[in-house]
């Protein structure tokens, strides 16, 4: 599934996390694609100071890791903090839909993973606005980490009258809460981004893309795969346990409620004992951005009114039409179906070694001067391996049996997660190959963070509008209560009332499948090639006519 794209923006910071799956939105590897200008700065000044001589770079001192362990470790902690309430909030749609919730609630639900795609909007203000004597990103960290916990508290209070209402659950409510925790998971990101520039010395700053790509992959595990498991009777009866229960071993309140915990206490230690802004011995201080907040919203309006770079907006905006049933709908169906929603949170452990290796193999296709073909190439691939989706939707409640599914379905699942894979890397990586190629190296930090903040909202928007569109497409009878129908709730509460069943006739998520490839197709043989056109500009054509 395409869910919820997360970017991260920071001195110019970006990362995707990237790996659609079948599984429900966000059950993805969250690691791939980091863009570091500070990085790029470093490779930069080495350049120039290349003509050093090899007495003087032996006279260098240089600290190594074992002395910034401490700090290594602090980041790594604070990503995974992060990735808690991301991967909590990925759970919740599993949890609905085995509530037969609608599929314009889990729309509605949807755009609680909007905030990591939109934290460009807000990062400026989180750059420039702080006080000094605190620290520049412990100003933002800690209040931020401290609302996190708080509402992680009260939700562990609420959260099960707000599932179990007689009526079903209230979406309005979980949506609220669960958009406040992303949104706060965002900002918090944006600081300990920018705080792991100057927390680490400038020979081991590399070392700050890996704690985030470990430290946040690893909270998203805790907080989705392995609370999916805990949290089913079922996988805890059958794994874990001797005598069966009817309960999980943990319950979301008491997931939610640790981790409240676990957040107050440590934001309160790194208030007290982490200073910001000290410096160990042979380090020294990463310069900062220090660019003004309307300087900086200048800038990005200037590079969209670019012509080449609006017209490479809006393609990216639309290119993600044809997949958007695949990639919203398709984990829920199967829960509808019957497949355990823990069962398919763990299909996503064997990928990792896989989403790993695709982007060090596909790298090696979209290093040369025209990535976006290989982005081309395996378009028409992704819009099979959706109808693929849709066939395996299908063919799941005939191979059920009474003790749930065959090892053999799990193959059939795994194999077509690890063929969506290769495609959706395939797409990934070209695209972000190509913005590196094109991104103007003067303001390359905000010109990568703006091409890949377009490309996460490419990603969103249509994933909300299909799982909206299921309910509508979708068409019901009532058999067994003569004159009644299905076209609502209401309708369909009066259908069993009078004895009578709603059945499906018709399922929009079947509709929504085919029209979106005939959407895609259409995509790739008009504006695919718009696209590919793109490459052939000049690199004058993409740069900001600020710096002209």
């Amino acid at each position: 599934m395409e869910p919820s794209d997360l970017s991260t923006h920071k001195n110019g910071r970006q990362r995707k996390l990237a790996g659609a799956t079948i599984l429900p939105e966000n059950v993805r590897d969250m690691n791939s694609g980091e863009t570091n200008s500070s990085e790029a700065e470093e490779d930069a000044e080495h350049l120039i100071r290349g003509s050093d001589s090899e007495d003087n770079r032996h006279h260098r001192v240089h600290p190594g890791i074992r002395s910034e362990l401490g700090n290594v470790s602090l980041l790594l902690f604070l990503y995974v903090l992060q990735g808690i309430p991301l991967g909590l909030a990925g759970s919740i749609p599993l949890i609905l839909q085995s509530k037969n919730v609608s599929y314009k609630g889990q729309a509605f639900f949807s755009f609680v993973f909007w905030p990591f795609s939109l934290k460009l909007l807000w990062a400026p203000l989180v750059d420039a606005l702080y006080f000094s004597r605190f620290g520049r990103r412990k100003s933002w960290l800690v209040p931020t980490q401290y609302l996190l916990g708080l509402f992680m508290l009260y939700l562990s209070q609420t959260v099960n009258s707000l599932l179990q209402r007689e009526k079903g659950p209230d979406i309005v409510t979980l949506t609220a809460v669960f958009f406040m925790l992303a949104f706060l998971a965002a900002t918090q990101d944006i600081a300990v981004d920018g705080w792991a520039l100057t927390m680490l010395s400038r020979q081991n700053v590399g070392y700050a893309s890996t704690c985030n790509s470990v430290g946040q992959t690893a909270g998203y595990f805790l907080g989705n795969v392995l609370f999916l498991a805990l949290e089913s009777a079922e996988f805890c009866n059958k794994y874990l346990r001797i005598e069966p229960k009817d309960t999980g071993i943990v319950t979301l309140s008491d997931f939610l409620f640790f981790w409240g915990v676990v957040f107050l206490i440590s934001t309160t230690l790194v208030a007290i004992f982490k200073r910001e802004n000290e410096l160990g011995k042979g380090r020294r201080r990463a310069p900062e951005e220090t660019q003004g907040v309307m300087e900086t919203y200048k800038l990005l309006f200037s590079i969209i009114k670019m012509p080449t770079v609006f017209t490479f907006c809006v393609l990216l905006l639309t290119a993600k039409m044809g997949f958007s049933a695949a990639d919203a709908v398709t984990g829920l169906k199967l829960v509808e179906a019957g497949v355990p929603k823990e069962q398919l949170a763990l299909l996503a452990v064997p990928m990792v070694p896989l989403q790993i290796l695709l982007p060090l193999v596909i790298s090696k296709y979209t290093a040369g001067p025209r990535p976006l073909d290989v982005f081309y190439k395996a378009f028409p691939f992704r819009l099979l391996i959706g109808l693929e989706y849709a066939l395996l939707v299908w063919w799941t409640p005939t191979v059920k049996q009474e003790g749930g599914f065959p090892v053999y379905y799990y193959a059939v699942v795994l194999l077509s997660y690890a063929l969506h894979q290769v495609a959706l890397y395939s797409m990934y990586v070209a695209c972000m190959a190509f913005h590196a190629k094109v991104s103007d190296p003067v303001i390359g930090g905000t010109y990568m963070t703006l091409l890949n903040t377009v490309t996460n909202l490419g990603g969103n928007w249509p994933s909300t509008v299909a799982l909206w569109m299921v309910d509508p497409l979708t068409s019901k009878e009532c058999q067994g209560a003569a004159g009644q129908s299905c076209g609502s709730t209401e309708e369909a509460a009066l259908c069993v009332r009078e004895g009578g069943l709603c059945v499906t006739t018709l399922d929009g998520y079947y509709v929504e499948s085919v029209v979106c490839v005939l959407i895609g197709l259409f995509w790739w043989v008009w504006l695919g090639k718009k696209m590919r056109r793109l490459q052939e500009q000049s690199p004058a054509a993409w740069r900001c006519r600020v710096n002209q």
